[in-house]
């Protein structure tokens, strides 16, 4: 591409230009084909060969970072202890209250609907019961009510659209019976 230039004489001429694009830069396989080089790719030496070399020379500051390191370590440890003996207290105290686990699925809103509704008719029914909705990762399609470790009150896995049995349940009556059986 070459662009005129016009000197005060109203002479054109024509100058190359100089502006240089990426695409210029780059070279296809034809084209290294053509010049003589070979397709062997360059063996270049990774950032952790390096890393490794010049380590070795550094081993005292290496050495100084492993104690802190272990020193930081002993902290936790001991930092991990007091809150373990500190929930040990907690728990005894909470060992005479209920606690009640609810898994409810969050494809849908009618279970976190239920879940919640079943979590306010215990704590106004049960004074002192604790119940969790959703502790760990829920499973697809559930809608659970158990106790923490015990019995099972209600256990609906697997269902696909449109949750018919969880919606036949009557929330009310579920929630008298499971009292009933806590009590």
């Amino acid at each position: 591409m070459a662009s005129k230039k016009v000197d005060g004489e109203g002479k054109g001429k024509a100058i190359a230009n100089t502006r240089m694009l990426r695409s210029m830069d780059r070279k296809t396989r034809s084209d290294t084909k053509r010049d003589g080089s070979s397709s062997k790719l360059m063996k270049i030496e990774s950032p952790e060969k390096k890393k490794r070399k010049t380590t070795k020379a550094k081993n005292v500051g290496a050495a100084k970072k492993k104690v802190k390191k272990e020193e930081v370590a002993v902290k936790i440890e001991k930092e991990e202890e007091e809150d373990d003996d500190a929930a040990e207290k907690e728990e005894d105290d909470d060992s005479d209250k209920k606690k009640i686990v609810i898994e409810h699925c969050k494809q849908c809103k009618s279970f976190k609907e239920r879940a919640n509704e079943v979590k306010e008719g215990l704590e106004e029914a049960v004074p002192g019961i604790i119940v969790t909705v959703n502790p760990d990762k829920p499973r697809r399609g559930c809608f659970e009510i158990r106790e923490e470790g015990g019995e099972t009150f209600i256990s609906l896995l697997a269902m696909k659209r449109p949750f018919t049995p969880m919606k036949e349940l009557n929330m009310e009556e579920v929630i008298a019976d499971i009292v009933e059986k806590i009590k």
